[in-house]
C-alpha cells in the first residue's frame, strides 16, 4: 500500500510542478500578487510530496519488499541495513528520485527563506526551479518509474553492486547531488534575472549563498568519491580522470569561478554578463554529467544506466534549458552593462584571471572527456584519452591559479599597486621557495612536480594566513583577529585548503614507491624503509560475502607499527569479487597493501605502496568545505540579506 501511495505522491508532485511553473510566471508578467504568491506553497507542497515518495521507496528497500522490481534488482535480504538504505539511490531510478527531491528541496528552501527577495524575482526563481523539477519528474514517470511491480515476486533479490556496499559510497551520491542540483538555484536566479532585465549588486548578493552551498556539497561529494576510489578499488589512486569523475569536476570548477565573479557583481557591479553565463554553464555541465552517467554514451565503472532512449530524453531536457537560457541571455545582453571601472592591477583583474583559468581548465577537461566520442563519431577512430593528457594539459592552469591567488586576495578594489600588495607576502614567497628547494634536495632523479607542489602548498597556506592577519590592521592584533567576519575566515581557510590539497597531490604523485611480488608465508621484505611480513592467510564468511584475508605485520627498525588485514571478497549473489586494501594511515605517509591470488609455489601475490602525504588531499578538501561553511554562517551572506538595505533601481531591459 505504501508503495502505491509513493507512486501517487510522485504523480501529484508532477501536477503541482506544472502549477508552480506556470502560475507564478504569469503572475509576475501581469504583476498579480495573488498569482505570484502561489509559488511558495507550490514549492513546499512539491517538496513534501516527493519526500513522501522517496520515503516510500526507501521503506520498500528497508523491508525487502521484493514485489518491487527495483528492490529485486538492487537489494538482498542478507545485506546490512546501511546498504539496504543506500540501495535506494544506488541505482538509476532511485538516484533520479533523489535528484528531483533535491531540486524540490532547494526550491522549498528558497520559498521558506526568500521573504526578502522582491516578489516578482522570487516568483520567477521558483517558477524556473519548478520547471526543472517538472522536466525530471516527467523523465522519471515516463522512462524511469521506480515503483514498477512484479506479478510474481521472487524469494530474494539480486543484491546491490558490491562496489557500492561501502560507507563512502553510501554517502557520496547524496552530497554529490546536493552540489550538482544545488547549482540549479544559481541557474534559476540567472534566468529570473534575465527575464526581469535586472542584474545588480543585490542579485550578486542573493546568488552567492546558493552557489557557495552547492560548491561546498560538491566538494564533499567529490572528496568522498575520491577517498572511496583510493581505499576500495585496490589500485591505490585517488583520481583516474574517468568520464564520470570529470562530470562532477567540471561543474565544481565553474561553480568556483561563479563564486568569485559574483563577488565582483556584488562589490563593483561589473562582470554581469559573464556571471550570468557562468551560472547557466555551471548547471549546464551538471546536466551534461547527468547525461554522461545515464545515457551509456561513455563507458565508466560509475555509470548508472546504458539506455540510449533515456539519454535522448535527458539530451532534450538539456537542450531546452541550456538552449532557452542562452537565447534569453543573447536577447538581454544589453541590460547587463557594467558600471564599475577598474585598472589592470586590481582585485577585479585578479578575479577575472581566476575566472579565466578555472573556465579554461573546465574546457580542457571537457575536451579530454568528449574527444574519444567525437573521434569515433566523425573520424571513425577509437581513441583513449587518459591521465597523461589531463595531467599535462590541466596542471599548468592550476599552477598559475595557485600563484596568483595570494596576491589577488591582497589587492584592493578598483586600482592597486602590485609592489605594495607583494610587500606583506615577500617573506612567505621566500619561505615557499626555500621549502621547494628542500623538497628538490631531498628527492633524487625525479620530476619538478613535488617541489612545485611544496612551493604552491606553502605559498597558498602562508598567503591565506597573511591575508587574514592583514585584516586586523597595519599592526597585527590577535584580539581583533577572532572578531573578523566569518566570511573572511572562510575565504582564508578555503584558500589554505586548496594549498594543502595541492601539496598532497604533488607528494603522492612524485614520491610514492611501489612493490609487487609473490610473498611466502613468514617471509619479510623491505619497501621504502618498512618491513612487510606475510604472517598467514585465512578465510571467513561475512554477512553476505566470502573473504580471503591476509594477516600482515608492518614494522620499521625492528619495531612493530601495525597489523594489516587486506582482503579479497566474493559476493555469491552478485557473483562479483572486490578488493579491500589494508591501509596504515599517517599524516606523513600511508602504507597501502593489497592481497592478490594464491600462486602455484604456495605464495601469494602482494602489492605494497608507500604513499607520502596522501591524507593531505582529503584534509585540504575538508578545509575547503569548512571554509565554505564558515562563509555561509556569516549573516551578511545569507539569502537576500542585501534586501534589508535600500534597493537600487533595476537596470531597464533594452
Amino acid at each position: 500500500m505504501i508503495t502505491e501511495l509513493g507512486h501517487f505522491a510522485l504523480i501529484l508532485a508532477f501536477v503541482v510542478a506544472i502549477v508552480q511553473t506556470t502560475v507564478p510566471l504569469i503572475g509576475a508578467w501581469r504583476r498579480n500578487p495573488a498569482w505570484m504568491a502561489v509559488a511558495e506553497p507550490a514549492a513546499t507542497t512539491q517538496f513534501f510530496l516527493i519526500a513522501f515518495s522517496f520515503g516510500a521507496l526507501m521503506w520498500a528497500f528497508i523491508t525487502s519488499d521484493f514485489s518491487l522490481r527495483l528492490v529485486v534488482l538492487n537489494s538482498h535480504s542478507a545485506k546490512p541495513m546501511l546498504y539496504k538504505i543506500s540501495g535506494t539511490w544506488g541505482n538509476h531510478e532511485g538516484s533520479m528520485l533523489l535528484w528531483v527531491l533535491i531540486v524540490a528541496l532547494f526550491g522549498a528552501t528558497a520559498a521558506w527563506f526568500g521573504n526578502n527577495l522582491p516578489p516578482s524575482l522570487r516568483a520567477r526563481v521558483l517558477a524556473v526551479q519548478g520547471a526543472i523539477g517538472l522536466a525530471f519528474l516527467a523523465f522519471i514517470l515516463f522512462t524511469s518509474n521506480p515503483f514498477l511491480r512484479l506479478a510474481v515476486p521472487p524469494f530474494d533479490g539480486q543484491d546491490l553492486n558490491p562496489l557500492l556496499q561501502d560507507p563512502g559510497l553510501a554517502f557520496h551520491p547524496p552530497f554529490l547531488y546536493l552540489g550538482y542540483v544545488g547549482l540549479s538555484m544559481a541557474f534559476s536566479f540567472a534566468v529570473a534575472a534575465l527575464i526581469e532585465g535586472r542584474v545588480d549588486a543585490a542579485w550578486g548578493r542573493w546568488v552567492r549563498p546558493w552557489t557557495l552551498a552547492a560548491w561546498v556539497f560538491l566538494t564533499i561529494g567529490i572528496a568522498l568519491g575520491s577517498w572511496w576510489a583510493y581505499y576500495e578499488l585496490g589500485w591505490g589512486g585517488f583520481w583516474f580522470w574517468d568520464p564520470v569523475e570529470n562530470a562532477s569536476f567540471m561543474p565544481w570548477l565553474l561553480a568556483a569561478a561563479l563564486l568569485h565573479s559574483a563577488i565582483v557583481v556584488e562589490k563593483r557591479e561589473s562582470l554581469k554578463s559573464w556571471t550570468i553565463l557562468l551560472a547557466i554553464l555551471a548547471f549546464g555541465f551538471s546536466l551534461i554529467g547527468t547525461f554522461i552517467v545515464r545515457s551509456g554514451l561513455l563507458t565508466s565503472v560509475h555509470a548508472f544506466a546504458n539506455d540510449p532512449e533515456r539519454g535522448v530524453f535527458i539530451l532534450m531536457i538539456m537542450g531546452f534549458f541550456m538552449g532557452g537560457a542562452l537565447v534569453l541571455f543573447a536577447f538581454r545582453a544589453g541590460a547587463m552593462e557594467a558600471r564599475g571601472v577598474f585598472g589592470m592591477v586590481s582585485r577585479e583583474s585578479a578575479l577575472v584571471a581566476n575566472n579565466l583559468l578555472l573556465a579554461v581548465s573546465c574546457f580542457v577537461v571537457f575536451v579530454g572527456t568528449m574527444w574519444p566520442l567525437v573521434a569515433e563519431m566523425f573520424f571513425d577512430r577509437k581513441l583513449s584519452v587518459g591521465p597523461p593528457f589531463f595531467n599535462m594539459a590541466f596542471t599548468p592552469f592550476m599552477v598559475l591559479l595557485g600563484l596568483i591567488m595570494p596576491v589577488g586576495a591582497m589587492l584592493p578594489w578598483k586600482r592597486a599597486s602590485l609592489t605594495k600588495a607583494m610587500r606583506p607576502l615577500r617573506y612567505a614567497f621566500v619561505l615557499a621557495i626555500a621549502i621547494a628547494g628542500l623538497a628538490w634536495a631531498m628527492q633524487s632523479g625525479r620530476s619538478l612536480i613535488g617541489p612545485m607542489g611544496a612551493f604552491l602548498g606553502a605559498w597558498l597556506v602562508m598567503g591565506a594566513a597573511i591575508d587574514l592577519a592583514s585584516r586586523t590592521g597595519q599592526k597585527f592584533n590577535a584580539a581583533r583577529l577572532f572578531r573578523l567576519p566569518r566570511a573572511d575566515w572562510g575565504k582564508s581557510v578555503a584558500h589554505a585548503g586548496l594549498g594543502v590539497t595541492m601539496l598532497g597531490v604533488a607528494g603522492l604523485t612524485s614520491w610514492q614507491s611501489e612493490d609487487i611480488r609473490v610473498a611466502q608465508i613468514g617471509e619479510g621484505y623491505e619497501v621504502g624503509g618498512y618491513t612487510i611480513t606475510l604472517d598467514g592467510v585465512e578465510e571467513f564468511e561475512g554477512p553476505n560475502f566470502l573473504s580471503t584475508m591476509a594477516l600482515i605485520t608492518l614494522s620499521k627498525d625492528g619495531q612493530e607499527i601495525a597489523q594489516m588485514r587486506p582482503e579479497k571478497r566474493i559476493y555469491p549473489v552478485a557473483q562479483m569479487p572486490t578488493t579491500e586494501a589494508a591501509i596504515d594511515y599517517n599524516l606523513a605517509r600511508d602504507v597501502y597493501v593489497v592481497i592478490g591470488d594464491a600462486q602455484a609455489n604456495g605464495g601469494w601475490a602482494v602489492r605494497t605502496y608507500i604513499k607520502p602525504l596522501t591524507n593531505w588531499i582529503w584534509i585540504g578538501c575538508a578545509l575547503m568545505a569548512l571554509g565554505g561553511f564558515l562563509s555561509l554562517s556569516d549573516r551578511r551572506f545569507r539569502v537576500a540579506v542585501g534586501a534589508r538595505k535600500a534597493q537600487p533601481k533595476p537596470v531597464p531591459a533594452e
